[in-house]
């Protein structure tokens, strides 16, 4: 007996009804993407492995997909590799390739491979999957889609200004109202933990400080002691506990906090600027918001940190994210090359929208109506029909068996189908067609160009 056929755990399939929606996002997050003067790029769905190995820390590295080698992948192995199952030697020997774990870092070596081709600063755009080899939970899977858009060879903030725009016209454009768009500043951390100091203690301050929300003050503290930070280093660092106001307020305290800083107040004045221009050129349904605890990817990030969260209704972590980097290109021997990218959280999106129900009606995966088949000579004819209004586009199709027809209207119906069209011997001597809403159970007799408009 044939076992039942499964994919493997962290993958999914998807119905035409959700590829539908996912494509809807998608559209929109491209037509943005080029909107805004992004240009497209695609790079392969596997890398060297010498490409991706060692450039995400050494969890990173544990979680990337290993392609085995074609033919005999044993052929390279040594026999005290495969005696002492040291499995580090051994993967590298048996596999020279991987799949993409980001689409940062194909970016970073598509721009130091395609750097006498590039014209710089380089906008550039990427809606392709990736695949990490996670434990998978809700909303964590081995296998999803990242939509990325970075600019590479400017340090000009006014880029991080109209990032913050373009998430702003995306999440419009999709109807979510409410999305809060979180800024900090690597340097802010790093000014904040210098002048308490802890600069030896960067990553665990900002680590248990980025925990605010999720385990309270006394949680923080608690973690901050643990890891050796001093209580006077903890008192000084009190202000961000109760750190409230309007953005201007903010740049306020922090301007008093990190006086003593050099590398503070650079922060806060880069702050400044990008919310200051934010904030004079508008957002349509956004909310920008200065959060000090915000700590994502302190080791790549060296100036702006974004990450976005869904409207407050809406159970749900960040759905977007990015940032400043300042040597993207470095771990491939290009030095200096400053960046500044943010991402689009395309599953998480999804459910958030699926959750709001805002999806419009006419996405949709099913077409605009069913003719219905009486025989060859009224398919010849629908098909006439179906020709034109497809070159009009709209979405027709013919059932295609000669069969019962409470079937075909049974099929229409299981289809998500909303109109039928019927053409007996009468319709056909008259030149016309009869159109059945299925759902209203109307039905009306028309001409051609009337049969056009009211499917459109």
């Amino acid at each position: 007996m044939a076992s039942k056929p499964s994919i493997p755990k962290g993958t999914r399939d998807f119905s035409p009804t959700e590829v539908a929606k996912r494509q809807y996002i998608i559209q929109i997050i491209k037509s943005n993407f080029e909107k805004f003067g992004f240009q497209p790029i695609e790079t392969p769905s596997f890398e060297n492995s010498e490409t991706l190995m060692g450039k995400y820390g050494e969890e990173g590295d544990r979680l990337i997909f290993k392609i085995l080698n074609s033919g005999d992948y044993l052929a390279k192995a040594t026999e005290s590799h495969l005696e002492n199952k040291d499995s580090i030697k051994l993967t590298s020997s048996i596999s020279e390739k991987a799949l993409r774990y980001d689409l940062t870092v194909p970016f970073a070596r598509y721009v130091v491979q395609h750097q006498n081709e590039i014209e710089f600063p380089f906008k550039r755009y990427q809606i392709q999957p990736v695949w990490r080899a996670d434990r998978p939970q809700k909303g964590r899977f081995r296998e999803f889609f990242q939509c990325d858009a970075d600019v590479v060879g400017s340090k000009s903030l006014w880029q991080e200004v109209e990032l913050v725009q373009l998430y702003d016209t995306v999440f419009t454009d999709l109807g979510l109202n409410g999305v809060t768009i979180k800024i900090n500043n690597r340097k802010i951390l790093s000014g904040i933990a210098e002048v308490i100091g802890a600069s030896d203690k960067l990553i665990d301050f900002t680590v248990a400080l980025d925990k605010l929300d999720k385990i309270g003050e006394d949680g923080v503290k608690k973690e901050m002691m643990e890891k050796g930070i001093s209580e006077e280093a903890i008192r000084k660092v009190q202000p961000l506990f109760s750190f409230t106001g309007t953005i201007s307020e903010k740049i306020t305290q922090l301007s008093a906090l990190l006086s003593e800083s050099e590398e503070g107040m650079k922060g806060v004045e880069e702050l400044r600027f990008i919310c200051d221009n934010v904030m004079k050129l508008g957002l349509n349904n956004s909310i920008l918001d200065l959060d000090v605890t915000l700590a994502r990817g302190l080791n790549y990030y060296t100036g702006a940190i974004f990450e976005v969260a869904p409207p407050k209704s809406v159970a749900m972590g960040s759905i977007g994210g990015g940032g400043r980097y300042d040597d993207l290109t470095g771990i491939f021997g290009l030095k200096n090359m400053s960046g500044v990218g943010i991402s689009f959280g395309l599953d998480r999106i999804y459910l958030v929208i699926e959750e709001l129900n805002l999806f419009p009606e006419t996405v949709t995966a099913t077409s605009k109506a069913l003719f219905i088949n009486y025989g060859d000579a009224e398919a010849f004819y629908a098909l006439q029909a179906i020709q034109k209004l497809r070159s009009s586009g709209i979405k027709v199709e013919l059932y295609p068996d000669n069969t019962k027809v409470a079937k075909q209207f049974q099929h229409a119906d299981k289809r998500g189908i909303p109109f039928a069209v019927i053409i007996g011997e009468q319709e056909m001597a008259s030149n016309s067609y009869s159109l059945k809403n299925l759902v209203t159970g109307e039905q009306v007799t028309v001409d051609f160009e009337n049969l056009k408009n009211r499917l459109l």
